[in-house]
């Protein structure tokens, strides 16, 4: 059973500094549809980041610093995780990191990391980890509103990026433009446009099916948009499901997994943070689980509660597709727990539950979170990247086997810096990790610290 927080919280967001009204507190997406609380919070620690860019920051080390004795360079803690290479935010061209993704050229076998800031995407060839090679820059659609989030994702060989800027829509680009550029960084122009939504906080793409989510959108009461991508550079639009309000972020497959029931079917997993009152105590956190198959009629099949909720967010299925680890971005700071990422049985979809929650130690604010094999890749803002063993999560549990801290000045449970995302699907296998203060870290794990 859920239980809402109390009045008597209000403290907490003295002390941290948070006005719990809508007015202060909700984020408004600048056409009219006001998102949960939290992000108003996020946005004004961002601000401060972006000011605080400071020197030390962009001299910090650069070149291969493999992990020694639990550090890099002398600056960054580690464990069993080695930094290729590091590209500042001067570097890159950008006031301020946070989404990334990656692509590997069909053609070439070149790898690239994607990188989103407040600027617009900005692609890098890390075929040669050691020796970055900065490609050029896609600007963002709009720069209406003072917004940070960007959002990239994947589909056959172009990018599909997003943005709470106003007016944004869905930008898409074709990453073979990238073949053959040398020199100085380019500046590329979008592809297509798809302009059936403003801004977006975020976009899964299902590979296999061709389908894009949008959500945290104005349309669809800020569900899932769901678009039509089988032609990459004409997206139309597929439907809409909006049963379950604001959705943060989505994993939709075809889903292979154990319930037989619905083996073959599109489900979407959704971080489920709908805001049903005027205070940050008034957000519905769920796991909600929907069959899109029929893009004209979705089905909602399941949304559950959980413990010590504070912020559903982000996270990503087992390969078996039989667990869901699940990250919430604010119970560190309103439960005053550490870094806790639950683990969800969803061997039957309809009667999800939540078997075990993982703590590691640190106390930092967990971000987003990526499985390969039998590891998941945590980005946890001031703690960096985290590595975790999953081959025991049917018993509930996971274990840290490494980590690589981008934010060596403290673990706070804040937003002041660290790292956004990363990706971890490199035939290398190395992880490309964004950092919201730094920009782009190569990271290598050893032996059998990666998957």
């Amino acid at each position: 059973m859920r239980v809402r927080l109390a009045v008597a919280m209000t403290a907490v967001f003295v002390m941290i500094g948070v006005v719990s009204t809508v007015a202060s507190y909700a984020h408004d997406d600048g056409m009219g549809g006001v998102h949960p609380p939290g992000q108003a919070q996020q946005a004004h620690e961002f601000e401060n980041v972006v000011a605080s860019n400071a020197n030390e920051k962009s001299n910090a080390p650069r070149s291969f610093a493999p992990c020694i004795r639990g550090m890099a360079a002398k600056t960054f803690p580690c464990d069993g995780v080695d930094m290729m290479s590091h590209l500042t935010l001067d570097d890159l061209g950008l006031s301020f990191a946070n989404d990334i993704w990656g692509w590997t050229d069909p053609r070439t076998r070149s790898e690239y990391a994607l990188i989103g800031g407040t600027e617009g995407t900005v692609f890098v060839d890390i075929s040669d980890p050691k020796r970055p090679d900065i490609v050029g820059t896609l600007p963002s659609h709009s720069n209406v509103g003072n917004q940070f989030w960007r959002d990239i994702k994947v589909y056959d060989d172009h990018a599909y990026v997003v943005s709470e800027h106003r007016d944004h829509g869905m930008q898409v680009f074709d990453l073979t433009e990238l073949r053959g550029v040398t020199g100085s960084p380019v500046v590329f122009s979008e592809t297509a446009h798809y302009d059936d939504f403003g801004s977006a906080h975020n976009i899964n793409i299902n590979t296999d099916s061709g389908y894009a989510y949008a959500v945290g959108t104005r349309t669809c009461d800020s569900g899932l948009h769901m678009v039509d991508i089988n032609d990459p550079s004409s997206p139309t639009s597929a439907g809409c499901f909006s049963d379950h309000g604001y959705i943060h972020d989505t994993q939709c497959v075809i889903y292979d997994g154990p319930d037989t029931a619905y083996q073959g079917r599109e489900i979407c997993f959704n971080s489920n943070a709908e805001f049903v009152g005027p205070t940050i105590f008034d957000i519905e956190n769920t796991l909600s689980i929907v069959d899109v198959t029929d893009k004209g009629n979705p089905v909602a099949l399941a949304r559950v509660f959980y413990e010590n909720d504070g912020y559903s967010h982000q996270g990503w299925l087992t390969p078996d597709q039989g667990y869901f680890l699940h990250g919430d971005e604010l119970d560190e700071v309103l439960r005053g727990i550490n870094t806790t990422t639950r683990i969800w049985d969803v061997r039957d979809l309809d009667n999800p539950e939540v078997i075990g929650a993982y703590d590691n130690g640190t106390t930092s604010i967990d971000h987003n979170l990526y499985t390969e094999a039998d590891r998941a890749y945590a980005s946890n803002y001031t703690s960096g990247l985290r590595i975790f063993d999953t081959s025991q999560v049917a018993a509930g549990e996971l274990s840290e086997v490494g980590f690589f801290d981008v934010y060596p000045e403290n673990d706070n449970a804040s937003f002041e810096g660290g790292t956004w995302s990363n990706y971890p699907y490199y035939k290398q296998k190395i992880v490309a990790v964004s950092s919201m203060d730094r920009g782009l870290f190569v990271l290598k794990p050893r032996g059998s610290v990666g998957s």
